[in-house]
Parts: C-alpha cells; structure tokens; sequence
C-alpha cells in the first residue's frame, strides 16, 4: 500500500513540473545586443592647413626675352566635404611667393576643388581665380605691377593619418600682361608649377 502511495506521488509531482519545463523549453533566447560596425573608411571632411613648396618655370616671362623659372613655395587653407559617394567638394586659398630675376612674384589664389576619395587617396581638380604682384628688374630699374587671372590644376592627396595629409599637386596660371616699363618691358605671371605640400586636418 505504501508502494502505492509513493509511486502515486511521485507521479503526481512529474504531471505538475512537466508544464513548468515546458514553458522552460519554450521561452525564447534573448537576442545579442545590436552593434554597429564601426567604418575604418577615412573621412574628407573637415577644414584643413598646410604649407607647400616646388617649383615654377614659364615659356617668357617679359619682353626682353628672360625666362621666369623659380622655386616657390606657400601657405594654403580650405575645406573638404566628403559625400556618400565618395565624391569630395570644397574650396581653398593659397598665397604664394616666387623669387627669381628677373621676376620676382606675390600671389594670393582661391580655388574650387572637386574629386574622387579611394578611402584615403584623394584623387582631384582644382580651378579658380588669381591676383598678384610681380616686381620686375633690369639694369639697376624696378618696377611693380599687379596681375589678375586663374589657376587650373590637379593632384593626389593622401591622408598619413587621421589629421596629417600629404599632396602632390600641378597647376598653371594665365594673367594678363602688363608693361613694367625700363625694367623690361611686357611681362605677365602665367607659367606652371609643381608642388609638395603637407596639411594638417582638423
């Protein structure tokens, strides 16, 4: 009889945990919390300075037949903006200085700037306008003259790291032709250039 009764319990005690596992087994596994993947891509955007040095040369440089090669170098700032499609836009201005007889040269550039980012290689074009002041000498005379004209260009940028960037860049630059006179005649400041330059990004 006790047999019985122990087996009858113990019965009874399977038939009312049964649900319980049941709704155990049932119970759904709490997702893994979600986490963004985390983009590696480097980012253009942002405002940027730098400073750059190379070398210019030009076909005349005035009338009396000297040639205007020189090294130059300057100061740049501009801003890049970065879209979804890797397309980058922004602008930039420059002042340079080149000296060389017998054409020494101040000029002050903005630019438009638009190309393509392979993640961290810039690939671009650059186009703008151009104000400058040549100083002119020959024979013991000086002149001075300002020029306006453009710059048309094009380049590689590559980012070292996240705020150190480094360009390799041409341009050349058309102005008009102004007479300077006893120091050498007709004399423009259109020629090309090289340069190298580093930025920092902010």
């Amino acid at each position: 009889m006790s047999k019985l009764l122990l087996g009858a319990v113990a019965g009874s005690a399977l038939l009312l945990s049964a649900p319980v596992f049941a709704a155990d087994l049932n119970e759904p596994v709490p997702a893994a919390p979600y986490v963004a993947p985390v983009s590696t891509a480097f980012d253009w955007t942002g405002a940027y300075v730098g400073a750059d040095v190379g070398y210019s040369w030009a076909n005349k440089a005035s009338s009396i037949g000297k040639n205007h090669d020189a090294v130059v170098g300057g100061v740049f700032a501009g801003y890049n903006y970065q879209m979804q499609n890797n397309i980058v836009v922004g602008g930039e201005g420059e002042v340079a200085y080149g000296g060389a007889d017998p054409l020494a040269t101040w000029t002050g550039a903005v630019r438009g700037r638009a190309g393509y980012a392979f993640d961290n290689i810039l690939v671009y074009g650059t186009v703008g306008g151009l104000v400058g002041q040549g100083e002119m000498k020959n024979n013991g005379a000086s002149n001075t003259r300002t020029h306006v004209g453009y710059q048309v260009g094009a380049g590689v940028e590559a980012a070292l790291t996240q705020n150190i960037t480094a360009r390799a860049e041409y341009l050349y630059t058309g102005t008009n032709t102004r007479d300077y006179g006893s120091a050498g005649g007709d004399g423009d400041l259109s020629g090309n250039a090289v340069k190298l330059g580093v930025a920092y990004k902010f």
